[in-house]
């Protein structure tokens, strides 16, 4: 089963995109924070990465520079999602970048394309 790591501290969105990621047949891991996030990467890697920008303790922008720096971690694909207006400068090999809102349905079809159905 691929396995998707959501990183965000909105609880209501967390929970969200963790269900909707479950019912499509992903196993989903989540994070409140990037920090966490890439602790919980390091521990088991995960197929990809959905996190948010803005975040307390490490921000999204900061995890990704963490996982582009790590040999083990830099070919997990990353989808980076903000309202912020601009798009952030991020040297990560796998990064994606798109607006919130992003809907359910983009989500899936950005997750179905990067790796594949479940």
């Amino acid at each position: 089963m691929k396995k998707i790591l959501v990183v965000d501290d909105e609880f209501d969105l967390l929970t969200t995109w963790r269900l909707v990621l479950q019912m499509e047949g992903y196993e989903v891991g989540t994070a409140s924070n990037g920090l966490q996030a890439l602790e919980s990467a390091r521990a088991n890697p995960p197929d990809l990465i959905v996190t948010d920008w803005m975040m307390p303790v490490m921000d999204g922008l900061a995890l990704c520079h963490a996982l582009a720096a790590d040999d083990t971690l830099a070919q997990i694909p990353v989808i980076l999602s903000s309202a912020a207006a601009r798009t952030p400068e991020v040297s990560h090999p796998k990064l994606e970048f798109h607006r919130k809102p992003l809907s359910i349905d983009s989500l899936i079809a950005i997750v179905t394309r990067l790796i594949g159905p479940a």
